[in-house]
């Protein structure tokens, strides 16, 4: 009997009245349950980690989700300060961008959210801005705050498609949330952008041609992903990338 293909879905640190959490927000694993049709499983980070081959393993793909952590600016080369220290989380860069890499090396489906998305790029190269707001030309894509959830993650702005997103979600622009301070500077060379916002910043992004599934996107498509055609399309195609996985992998 086949079993549920399994989505690795690598965890946050946060620390609660002085102890240490591993954590994901419950509405990433809910996407994958519901939309993508697919086990979720949750990696701790630490000491308590999986070896990265072993998740490997388990998994038949892998999700990074937003978090309100931001990448350490030296790994993506450069030589200034991270804006805030205490949004950051080195545990999770330390397991999610050789994850990348692995995942790329060994064409098992990925899809990044937000900081996953930021991830993806610097994992592969690339650089990004700490505080797209403060950049000549963009506007400023932080959350909203200070009004109620359904709020925050409502439509904020349009990005215009291409390429496989595109033919996916059959339409040339659709509306997004937008609750990110870092962004895409400099594309990483095997990434191609498939989204831009108005101001011109990258917000989708698709690996190579020859891959599986390897996307990214800046905006949250799991917030009420059952409810949004765009969400629903790119979580069923990721679900199918997997699936097949893991009908291969059942084969042989």
């Amino acid at each position: 009997m086949s079993r549920r293909p399994i989505v690795i879905i690598p965890c946050d640190t946060k620390v609660i009245e002085g102890m240490t959490f591993d954590a994901v927000g419950r509405k990433y694993a809910a996407a994958v349950a519901e939309v993508a049709d697919c086990q979720p499983l949750l990696a701790p980070l630490g000491p308590s980690m999986l070896d990265m081959h072993e998740l490997f393993d388990l998994a038949d793909g892998i999700l990074l989700s937003g978090a309100l952590s931001n990448v350490h600016p030296s790994l993506y080369g450069v030589d200034e300060p991270p804006l805030n220290e205490k949004a950051l989380d080195p545990e999770r860069d330390s397991l999610t961008l050789p994850l990348v890499r692995e995942a790329l090396n060994r064409k098992k489906p990925l899809f990044a959210i937000c900081r996953g998305f930021q991830e993806l790029n610097v994992a592969l190269g690339g650089t990004l801005d700490q505080a797209v707001h403060a950049v000549d030309g963009r506007n400023d894509h932080r959350e909203r705050s200070n009004i109620p959830m359904d709020d925050r993650f409502g439509p904020a702005h349009l990005v215009t498609l291409s390429g496989t997103l595109r033919s996916w979600i059959g339409q040339d622009e659709i509306v997004v949330n937008s609750l990110h301070w870092q962004g895409i500077q400099r594309l990483a060379p095997l990434l191609t952008a498939e989204a831009h916002a108005k101001d011109g910043l990258i917000e989708a992004v698709r690996g190579p041609s020859d891959h599986p599934f390897l996307f990214g996107v800046q905006w949250h498509p799991e917030w009420q992903a059952k409810n949004n055609k765009a969400s629903v399309e790119i979580f069923r195609h990721f679900g199918d990338a997997v699936r097949k996985l893991n009908a291969s992998g059942l084969a042989a």
